[in-house]
């Protein structure tokens, strides 16, 4: 009986451990978010992203999908000065700088939005209350760098 018992339980301990993945999450908006709500959040966070990231010069590579925020995200980053390469569009430029790889997530949690942009070296988060005329912050912005 001790024997049938031993993979049991090793298995269950080995089942809490996790091993780090340097890839980025794949990007995703709740259908909830849109119009004005997706500008305003695409807005703050392409702003608050230009802050952190500093150069415009580094292209930023982009998982895009059919929503409201994805178009917004990439029309606020360009506004910001940003280059943006899409899923859909092939890198041009002559020179070998590698792309700056950004993700984002959107999740609905308690009547609000919770934000997110990552880079390999950056993180961004924020909540946000979502109303019809719009979306406003309503925690602070959470930042964390890697080096």
């Amino acid at each position: 009986m001790r024997l049938n018992l031993l993979p049991f339980v090793a298995a269950l301990i080995l089942s809490g451990c996790q091993t780090g993945n340097d890839a980025l999450t794949t990007s995703a908006a709740p259908s909830t978010v849109s119009g004005p709500a997706a500008s305003a959040i695409a807005g703050d966070l392409a702003g608050r992203f230009a802050e952190q990231a500093g150069s415009t010069t580094t292209p930023i590579k982009l998982h895009t999908d059919t929503s409201d925020f994805s178009t917004a995200l990439e029309a606020a980053l360009k506004g910001w000065g940003f280059t943006v390469l899409t899923d859909d569009t092939a890198d041009s430029g002559n020179d070998n700088t590698k792309p700056i790889e950004l993700a984002y997530s959107l999740v609905d949690f308690d009547g609000q939005v919770l934000a997110r942009l990552s880079t390999e070296t950056l993180e961004l988060g924020r909540a946000y209350a979502i109303s019809a005329s719009g979306a406003t912050p309503s925690s602070p912005l959470s930042l964390m760098k890697r080096s």
